[in-house]
């Protein structure tokens, strides 16, 4: 059986936790916004618009409880 204790979390490892999961959502949006400008044939530069321009419609609300999947 695997143990069940449960670690306290102070508002400093929360905040933390918090920002990370933002990272990684951002993290995510850019790599899908550049593949796709990739694959619709846009240059590097595009690419990079492309990928910075999901970082910003990436909407920004209560963190969720699950992390992106990478």
């Amino acid at each position: 059986m695997a143990d069940q204790r449960q670690v306290k979390m102070s508002p400093g490892d929360r905040i933390s936790s918090d920002a990370e999961r933002v990272r990684e959502a951002l993290i995510q949006a850019a790599l899908e916004g550049y593949e796709q400008a990739a694959v619709s044939g846009l240059c590097e530069e595009g690419r990079w618009e492309a990928a910075i321009s999901a970082m910003r419609r990436l909407a920004l609300g209560a963190p969720t409880a699950n992390p992106p999947e990478r």
